[in-house]
């Protein structure tokens, strides 16, 4: 194995805190890492991990060591790439809410692996926080407001959002013509926030003002296709990026109200390590899927 290659062997041990995983992302046994690992140690003379039986961590040394892998191979793989005809290459791993990617992700998806062959790619699927770095992702794919300071966020769409109620709870409740009725025995689909654990208030847009309003709540949820199966039982109002309940109200299972007073629109945006620089594979992946939310928007 190579300088190069041992340099990127090594990173993915310190990031994944794991042999075996860093084994499992590369396609190598879990000895080659190893011995890997055991060779740059020897060659620096210096110990670069700390290693249990059940964790592994970077030295103060491991850690200096890793941060100069990191602009090296970054170097290489841009110096690689810069070559006419070169096409980006290697494992892609990205961590998506699920329906955003079967909705604007999978669709187009055929194309960019034909585009670039050499790509082999994974994607995971989690409403839960996702550390990239230690979770082996290149990048995550997330609905909202980023809050992580130490990751990079590139915004690639704005969604639509539409508040909704199935018909049997308008029939019971009515159907409100302005927020301001909201107040008067309705209620709501509870979403309940990972980031905070807190209720996710309704939003309306009145004028040039946006509000917020709390309804009581019978059912609350914290999973995106349980809030949609529970609004079409009926047990109150709630809003979702309008793909998300297209078949829904195609099927008239749920019903748009309030629609003169809509929600704000909910950022999608790609977020990386702030540690790390973009490989050519990741830039081509976000340029392609600015191109796919664009394309999914007109449709």
């Amino acid at each position: 194995m190579d300088r190069f290659d041992a340099m990127r062997v090594f990173s993915r041990v310190v990031e994944r805190r794991s042999f075996t995983a860093a084994a499992s992302d590369l396609g190598l046994p879990r000895s080659t890492v190893t011995d890997a690992v055991k060779q740059v140690e020897a060659r620096l003379g210096v110990r670069l991990l700390q290693r249990t039986t059940r964790h592994v961590s970077p030295t103060l040394d491991g850690e200096a060591y890793y941060q100069r892998c990191l602009a090296i191979l970054a170097d290489v793989e841009d110096a690689e790439g810069a070559f006419a005809g070169a096409k980006p290459k290697g494992l892609l791993r990205v961590d998506v809410h699920g329906t955003l990617a079967r909705h604007f992700l999978m669709p187009g998806l055929p194309a960019f692996l034909a585009t670039y062959p050499d790509i082999a790619f994974f994607m995971g699927e989690a409403d839960r926080f996702v550390d990239p770095v230690r979770e082996g992702f290149d990048c995550v794919l997330r609905v909202g407001v980023p809050q992580l300071s130490d990751m990079i966020a590139r915004r690639v769409a704005l969604l639509d959002e539409v508040t909704l109620a199935a018909p049997s709870y308008l029939e019971a409740h009515g159907v409100p013509e302005h927020p301001d009725e909201l107040l008067d025995g309705h209620r709501m689909v509870g979403f309940l926030s990972t980031a905070t654990g807190s209720l996710l208030p309704l939003e309306f847009t009145i004028g040039d003002m946006v509000r917020e309003i709390i309804l009581p709540v019978t059912v609350s949820l914290n999973a995106a296709e349980s809030l949609l199966a529970a609004a079409k039982l009926g047990f109150g109002l709630m809003q979702m990026p309008r793909y998300h309940a297209e078949a829904a109200l195609g099927a008239g299972e749920l019903v748009e109200v309030l629609a003169d007073f809509p929600p704000t629109p909910t950022p999608v945006s790609l977020l990386y390590p702030r540690s790390r620089q973009l490989s050519p594979r990741v830039r081509v992946f976000i340029d392609w899927l600015v191109r796919e939310f664009a394309r999914a928007s007109r449709a």
